[in-house]
């Protein structure tokens, strides 16, 4: 594969906060400074909250390739995600992510495909491998007896 270059543009507003927007998306958003700093802002996106995102929304898009890969029929999936945010030795440093997906299947013998899934979605993530925080997962599979999507 050829490398790919993801572009993002960030423009200072005022105070601790600016835009964040790319010339391949249509969507801007404000970014700030979190509560836990001087200055820092509630309910805007942080650099700390982005960095979580990221890691949860690569595993998402890693699951749903890996699960129509494997032919893995599934009702619903979500991830909430926990970034730690720590200071050692005089730094900050995102340290670790907890990734709790939730998987809902309708077949229970699906059961532990779905787990192998999950297993191998957390070590193809590219955003995972990327960073040097501890990334951790606690998996729920659920079963629904309902027609699946």
């Amino acid at each position: 594969m050829e490398p790919h270059y993801f572009n993002v543009d960030l423009t200072w507003n005022k105070d601790r906060k600016g835009k964040i927007s790319s010339p391949e998306l249509q969507d801007e958003f404000e970014v700030a400074t979190p509560p836990p700093f001087p200055k820092g802002i509630e309910w805007i996106w942080s650099p700390e909250h982005l960095f979580t995102a990221a890691v949860s929304s690569c595993f998402m898009t890693t699951f749903l390739a890996i699960a129509e890969n494997s032919k893995l029929e599934y009702v619903s999936f979500s991830c909430p995600a926990k970034g730690k945010l720590e200071q050692i030795d005089g730094k900050f440093l995102m340290t670790e992510v907890l990734l709790e997906p939730v998987l809902t299947i309708s077949k229970e013998e699906d059961k532990e495909r779905a787990e192998r899934i999950l297993q191998k979605t957390e070590k193809a993530c590219l955003i995972t491998n990327s960073i040097k925080s501890e990334t951790r997962m606690i998996p729920t599979i659920l079963i629904n007896k309902e027609k699946v999507i």
